[in-house]
């Protein structure tokens, strides 16, 4: 891939191959994470939409035991 400038910025094309292995389509949004191991190296994420980010909530459902109340005070003792 190569680096161009765009406006103010710069950009990189994605491959067909990652836009169809992430499942990527216009207006999707994306983040580059760098490693923190390997200053050479860089991961690309999709983001999850409102809906899916919704619906991994949902499968938590009944993980926690019956009568599980959070307590924000305990949580944050220190």
């Amino acid at each position: 891939m190569r680096v161009s400038k765009w406006g103010n910025s710069l950009a990189v094309r994605l491959p067909a191959d990652v836009v169809e292995a992430l499942g990527l389509k216009e207006g999707d949004e994306v983040d580059f994470k760098a490693d923190p191991l390997n200053t050479h190296s860089l991961s690309l994420v999709r983001r999850l939409t409102k809906a899916e980010a919704m619906e991994k909530l949902k499968s938590f459902r009944g993980m926690m035991p019956a009568g599980f109340k959070f307590n924000r005070e305990e949580a944050n003792e220190r």
